[in-house]
């Protein structure tokens, strides 16, 4: 148990007593309902159950007997937790997040209520044991009709009896309902029944009369004795719902950067999949991949939510440590989130690519993607050749080394596709994935350098939209916008080994102004997105500068380019599709 030291300085007032006593009482006290919103939260470290807002009441030992019949019979730890309202966010990602934040296993299932809403969700992992089916049999037979009734307790019992029905293969039952309080939620953090607070109050008022009397007697037995007073140290332990207050908490200059390290780390997860998963729709179509497009474009939002409170925090840093601190925690959330939903997929995105039993035509896929890139970079450098001449070389520099680095990616790939002939030569397919998936990875960066080129060239051959007028003005500033963000997405995409959170955290901001660059206020967001863009491509140079490759191993040109491009991760091993757990897993089959 955590345990807490408290100081009791010389001569403490005898008022402070009766201080403590006033807001103990008024803690107990019912309070006026509050807009309340909970961000994924620590679960009670001593049970099952996590009620924030006195949903059970005196049936919370029903709850508790339920869930122990799941453990008892099938090894199934079912924890269940009661908020107010799932702060905005999908019951699913709220859940899904406070299941990881807590560390919950295989054979653990959360189900959060949001009483407020009345809302749920159910966290379950892949390998818990359910199937999807099963789940959604219970909810819509044991969890759904309690919480119709608003009976909370109800609907966690069903849950609990419902799993260890499914479990053995009998059918699932509705449990007995006992309609109950439309928004436990608003009633504060306690219950508000008489029966409840008032023996509660009463209690606390004899304990801290108690405790000023016996603090009189030992002063005066000090005073008499000529002792000195001093600190006193007294160590109790906690009760389990106070747990994190008495954590010491993080020092906001440290979570700040672990806020930064996250979000860097889950844009490099999201960009990663995305990208494998371009290579396979082409291999097997997009319906078959369809879930795994869901689950990137979830990822991304996720993400994108993170970055905007981390450009909230730039733009206005706040006073108030606590509001910091919440940004934070919620900053490291979305990232957790996202990172989870993309490692739940990847053990079925292996399975369906299987990039080793598909290694020869995944092969011959990469050496026609090769074969097609390679005329469009020489295309490209005659380009910037031909323009050179008639345009200044600052209005050229953006682009001016893409071609170069484009043909690096191309050598890596083709070393690499030249490893995976060699290793599918002598039966060993583990090398073969390993070689394919970097050879995929710096083809799909030799394009994206590529076509930056091409399209910069454009927008410095056409001409603009005539006219003088809003909507010519609009027109302008939004393709400029336009072409601003997609060079500092380009350049972060295919250097991200070196760019920071602030170069990131400015491209995805000024993705969101551009996507609200129509009607009216058009011209003001496409001028802030441009800004932004701008700022984006800056500091990401700035980084690059900075940035020193490995120097163990030596890297030539080619594999340095390559580590700049986060093409390989640590251990010269590609990162594939998946978060932040498992799109560095090829480590294990090589």
């Amino acid at each position: 148990m955590t345990r807490l030291s408290w100081w009791w300085g010389p001569r403490a007032p005898s008022w402070a007593m009766v201080s403590a006593l006033l807001a103990l009482c008024a803690f107990l006290l019912p309070t006026t309902p509050v807009a309340r919103a909970d961000t994924p939260l620590d679960l009670e470290a001593s049970g099952r159950i996590t009620d924030t807002v006195g949903a059970l009441g005196r049936r919370r030992h029903q709850v508790e007997a339920a869930l122990e019949r799941l453990n008892a019979s099938h090894h199934v730890q079912l924890y269940v937790t009661y908020v107010r309202d799932f702060s905005g966010r999908p019951g699913r990602g709220w859940a899904d997040a406070t299941a990881d934040r807590n560390g919950l296993g295989p054979h653990d299932v959360l189900l959060a209520i949001a009483t407020h809403p009345r809302q749920y969700a159910v966290s379950a992992d892949k390998e818990s044991g359910f199937r999807k089916g099963q789940l959604k049999e219970v909810a819509t037979t044991a969890i759904e009709p309690a919480l119709k009734q608003h009976d909370w307790a109800g609907a966690a019992v069903g849950a609990a009896d419902g799993y260890r029905a499914v479990l053995q293969g009998e059918p699932v039952r509705t449990p007995v309902i006992r309609p109950g309080s439309v928004d436990p939620g608003g009633d504060g953090l306690v219950p508000g029944e008489r029966g409840v607070w008032l023996p509660a109050a009463g209690g606390a008022a004899l304990c801290m009369a108690a405790l000023y009397v016996c603090s009189r007697r030992a002063r005066g037995a000090r005073r008499r004795s000529g002792a000195r007073e001093g600190p006193v140290l007294v160590a109790t332990t906690t009760q389990p719902g106070l747990a994190r207050m008495a954590q010491p908490l993080t020092p906001l200059p440290e979570l700040a950067a672990e806020a930064a390290v996250n979000l860097v780390c889950t844009d490099d997860a999201v960009r990663t999949s995305a990208e494998e998963l371009v290579f396979a729709t082409a291999q097997l179509g997009e319906e078959a991949t369809r879930p795994f497009a869901e689950a990137v474009d979830w990822a991304r939002g996720e993400l994108a939510d993170a970055f905007r409170l981390r450009q909230q925090l730039d733009d206005a840093p706040y006073e108030d440590a606590e509001i910091q601190r919440h940004l934070l925690d919620e900053i490291c959330s979305r990232c957790t989130s996202a990172n989870r939903r993309l490692d739940a997929e990847s053990a079925a995105f292996d399975r369906l690519r299987d990039l080793k039993a598909n290694a020869t035509l995944i092969l011959a896929q990469a050496e026609a993607t090769a074969r097609l890139i390679e005329p469009r970079v020489a295309t490209a450098e005659a380009v910037l050749a031909a323009l050179a001449p008639y345009r200044a070389d600052t209005a050229l520099a953006p682009v001016a080394a893409h071609p170069g680095e484009a043909r690096d990616r191309l050598a890596f790939a083709d070393t690499a596709l030249v490893e995976a002939h060699a290793a599918l030569t002598t039966g060993d397919t583990d090398h073969a994935a390993v070689s394919l998936r970097a050879a995929e990875a710096a083809l799909s960066q030799a394009r994206v350098l590529t076509a930056a080129v091409l399209r910069h060239a454009h927008v410095l051959t056409t001409t603009a939209p005539a006219g003088s007028g809003p909507t010519a003005r609009a027109g302008r500033a939004v393709l400029a916008a336009r072409a601003d963000v997609a060079e500092a997405r380009d350049y972060i995409t295919t250097h991200r080994g070196a760019i920071g959170c602030r170069a990131r955290t400015r491209l995805a901001e000024a993705e969101r102004h551009l996507a609200l660059a129509t009607g009216a206020p058009a011209l003001e967001e496409a001028r802030r997105a441009a800004e932004l863009a701008r700022e984006a491509r800056a500091v990401a140079e700035a980084n690059v500068t900075a940035y020193a490759a490995p120097t163990t191993p030596h890297p030539t040109r080619i594999l340095g380019g390559a580590l700049l491009g986060g093409i390989i991760l640590a251990g010269l091993l590609p990162a594939t599709f998946g978060g932040g757990g498992t799109r560095g897993r090829l480590a294990g089959d090589a």
